[in-house]
């Protein structure tokens, strides 16, 4: 089988710091939810009755504490998980999902702030290099073939049906990779910048349309809520690709910059 060089050692190692701080950003993030696990939309925000989504607890007939998620007039028991943890510890995320476990405010606040400027930088060194290097419009931006609804369907029932490319198309990313990859640089990635910046009084003060922007600090708080939820979702489904895929293999690539491409089936 053939092996490439597939990732640069610039490429590896924005990736892994990026990697690093996107945990280290989303589980304080949860710490600093936790304070106050409800969510609004618009310029006020104190009274859990006027929340869009919390997650609360309550005593249940039997007397003991429940957990409770409740999204607009939808409210589904979440004991164990979210509200109340196995241990019966009343928090809105457990322990295991913060940083730190126990709860400490202020240093959440301190760990989320300091990864994400550093999360910031790294990504704008990435980009960058990806520009000067012609990565973005060589490998992310798809051709208007691959755009074409025929073979964007062709591409997710190949996924579906977990058909990975081989040979010499797996040097290249797919339609729906270049398709998600540029939606997370582009729209996912700022609007969380963005929406993080409107939460600072500071910032509102120097720039008062991002307030506008949003239509309200705690309006702010909910997108940028909504967007980690899918950082996560797009964590998710890009750890289990990669396991479908050949985990050694993949990570491999990302550690020594080599990759061997797989065979085609009837070679």
């Amino acid at each position: 089988m053939l092996a490439i060089y597939r990732h640069t050692l610039a490429t590896r190692l924005l990736h892994w710091i990026n990697a690093l701080c996107v945990f280290v950003v989303l589980m304080s993030g949860l710490q600093i939810f936790n304070a106050h696990p409800n969510l609004y939309w618009g310029k006020s925000g104190a009274d859990p009755e006027l929340a869009a989504f919390e997650i609360t607890s309550k005593n249940s007939p039997q007397g003991d504490r429940v957990g409770l998620l409740r999204a607009g007039k939808h409210q589904f028991n979440s004991t164990g998980v979210l509200g109340v943890s196995h241990d019966g510890s009343e928090r809105a995320f457990p322990d295991w999902a913060t940083i730190p476990g126990e709860r400490f405010l202020a240093a959440g606040r301190r760990w989320h702030f300091f990864f994400a400027w550093l999360l910031v930088i790294n990504s704008a060194v990435y980009f960058a290099v990806s520009l000067a290097r012609g990565h973005l419009k060589r490998d992310l931006l798809p051709t208007r073939a691959e755009l074409s609804p025929s073979h964007l369907i062709r591409d997710f029932w190949y996924h579906l049906q977990l058909k990975f490319p081989s040979g010499e198309a797996a040097k290249h990313y797919n339609p729906l990779q270049k398709i998600t990859y540029l939606g997370v640089l582009f729209i996912l990635a700022p609007t969380i910048l963005a929406s993080g910046l409107a939460m600072s009084p500071g910032m509102d003060a120097g720039f008062p349309w991002l307030l506008d922007l949003f239509a309200g600090r705690q309006s702010a708080r909910t997108v940028h809520f909504i967007c980690a939820a899918l950082v996560i979702f797009f964590i998710a489904v890009h750890l289990i690709m990669v396991l479908l895929a050949g985990p050694l293999n993949e990570l491999r690539s990302m550690i020594t910059g080599r990759y061997v491409l797989p065979a085609k089936k009837n070679e």
